[in-house]
């Protein structure tokens, strides 16, 4: 039997466990829940050599300034401190980790939408999405914010601008603000969506948690983080994303709250009993050895502070030449694996093969183009944040393509 999701009332539930990495430094884990079928968050700029985010450092470092001269310019003083903690919130929140999870959510929901009968869909869920956006936005306050807590010691030599870091923010605001954030989010779900959803997303916040938190602190193990992220990015975010469009078809929905109660307005049958579409089984598996590219390459411009503070990655183990040409690999298995499913399209699952086998050909050039780069460079700093600023466009870009195919 074939589900036909609806309307994306909670784009992610498990974009909930949804790691967001630094355009440049260390992974954050970010847990983003449910987000909206709005695509506003696709708009990452695009340039002459294809789709790419800003910088890290130029979105953290235009606000640093920003903030900096609101302080030090006469007058206004209220408003002018007001506008300097709001600077260093936004900063905190890390804008860039935002954009990776709403894209992908969106794009899983567009697909999802392009495939439902839309007799099925129901624009009247529209507020309930909205709220899980908001939640979506407050597990990765929650989860990117703990991680500056605890990381503040390599912060301080991987990435400086960072508020608690520097200083701006101090460790004290940001534990009400990661908190407040965690609290918000979970309420929204529980009172929004089923069991299931609320559990996985719960389960996000806790792997946000032991990522970053001693005693457990899972990013000091190599093997440990790039389980977590593989796990959580690749394989969770989907599942949550095509689980919670069936439950908004279906009419499993109503918060787990009332579920809890017998309220529910129907049962949400087993997990196993779901039916999976080629193309989500696709995307799923595609993500998820992204993900474990990602997971081996996201450490690759942090050498220096990890090395101080004694978390082992990859990199610190083997070297960048090494480790990037590893993670290049992976990719290229990947794209491999897009075009040879593009060429068999099972079950006429994509309506644009061509499209589909020209759009990862395309990505995969460009993949090897920036590995070359990257060596031509001989592995300098700037180089190594260019490399890995460009494996994430290529994250992007699947994404974007994915409705699409």
């Amino acid at each position: 039997k074939s589900y036909r999701p609806s309307l994306p009332p909670l784009a992610s539930s498990l974009s909930g466990c949804f790691f967001t990495h630094d355009q440049h430094t260390h992974s954050r884990p970010s847990v983003g829940v449910y987000a909206s079928s709005s695509s506003s968050a696709a708009a990452a700029s695009a340039d002459s050599s294809g789709f790419n985010a800003p910088k890290e450092d130029d979105e953290d470092s235009s606000s640093e300034s920003n903030a900096h001269k609101t302080t030090t310019t006469g007058g206004g003083g209220s408003k002018m401190k007001l506008a300097a903690f709001l600077g260093a919130c936004w900063k905190f929140v890390r804008p860039h980790t935002i954009r990776g999870t709403i894209l992908g959510t969106t794009a899983l929901v567009t697909r999802c939408l392009l495939e439902a009968d839309p007799s099925l869909i129901n624009w009247k869920l529209l507020p309930t999405a909205l709220m899980g956006l908001f939640a979506l936005l407050c597990g990765n306050g929650y989860i990117v914010g703990i991680n500056q807590i605890y990381d503040v010691n390599i912060d301080a030599v991987n990435k400086p601008f960072l508020p608690v870091a520097s200083g701006e923010l101090s460790k004290a605001k940001a534990w009400v603000l990661c908190l407040g954030f965690a609290a918000a989010g979970m309420a929204a779900v529980l009172l929004n969506y089923g069991t299931l959803i609320s559990a996985l997303y719960a389960f996000g916040l806790f792997i946000g948690w032991a990522y970053s938190v001693p005693p457990l602190r899972l990013k000091r193990s190599a093997f440990l983080a790039f389980l977590c992220i593989a796990t959580v990015r690749g394989f969770l975010l989907n599942f949550g994303v095509y689980y919670a469009t069936q439950a908004a078809l279906q009419g499993w929905g109503g918060g787990a709250i009332q579920s809890l109660l017998g309220n529910a307005p129907a049962t949400a049958p087993a997990i196993s009993a779901i039916a999976w579409s080629p193309a989500i089984i696709f995307i799923t598996t595609f993500v998820t050895v992204f993900a474990t590219a990602i997971a081996i390459t996201k450490d690759l411009p942090d050498a220096e502070g990890d090395r101080r503070e004694g978390i082992t990655t990859f990199t610190t183990q083997y070297g960048v030449p090494a480790v990037a040409t590893l993670g290049t690999g992976l990719l290229l298995s990947n794209y491999v694996l897009a075009v040879t499913v593009a060429m068999l399209n099972p079950s006429s699952a994509f309506h644009r093969p061509l499209f589909m086998m020209a759009a990862h050909a395309a990505a995969a050039g460009y993949l090897l183009w920036s590995r070359s780069e990257l060596g031509k460079a001989n592995c300098t700093q700037p180089a190594i944040k260019e490399f890995y600023r460009r494996v994430w466009n290529c994250f992007y870009w699947e994404y974007l393509i994915f409705p699409f195919c």
